[in-house]
């Protein structure tokens, strides 16, 4: 039997601002055998896709995507606020509520034809995994799949992704 993972979500509101009401995914994290669950179904859905590498931007990005990277036996490719990493580096811009934000990656992080899951937390207006596409793509790779521990459905996120195969384990 599988567990619900939703059990170990929790709802936190006026967080950011008032009238959101943030999902807080630090107690599944916390709970060895819900987090374990998380990553052995996003594998499940990952691993047909035969990915070379798992690519998570910070923060919780890097806790799914290193997770996931090691189940699967890829390569991880951390994606990072500008100015964090130290060789040469390629850039995407993505469009916030209020202003804009970048992420980057190493320009010799993938070669061409290299196969890509990209993982988050939370698909929300899709802005930030638009941005992580164009990295790999950019760098020659290729988007294998998107995958989500959470898609909030109403913010309709999926549309900016049209044409990938984008999955979350749990819908709002």
């Amino acid at each position: 039997m599988s567990l619900d993972l939703r059990d170990r979500v929790r709802d936190v509101p006026d967080f950011p601002s008032p009238g959101i009401v943030f999902k807080d995914l630090m107690p599944l994290i916390a709970d060895a055998e819900y987090f374990a669950e998380t990553i052995r179904q996003l594998a499940a859905w990952a691993r047909p896709r035969d990915p070379g590498f798992v690519l998570g931007a910070e923060a919780r990005g890097f806790i799914f995507g290193g997770a996931l990277a090691y189940e699967l036996g890829a390569g991880f490719i951390p994606a990072r606020k500008p100015g964090k990493l130290p060789r040469e580096t390629i850039e995407a811009t993505y469009e916030l509520e209020y202003g804009t934000d970048s992420l980057q990656v190493h320009s010799d992080a993938l070669s061409a034809g290299a196969r890509v899951v990209i993982i988050d937390d939370v698909l929300a207006t899709g802005g930030t995994a638009r941005a992580k596409v164009e990295l790999v793509e950019s760098l020659g790779g290729v988007v294998a799949g998107l995958g989500f521990v959470i898609e909030l459905t109403f913010l309709n996120g999926r549309e900016r992704l049209e044409g990938y195969d984008t999955h979350a384990l749990i819908s709002y």
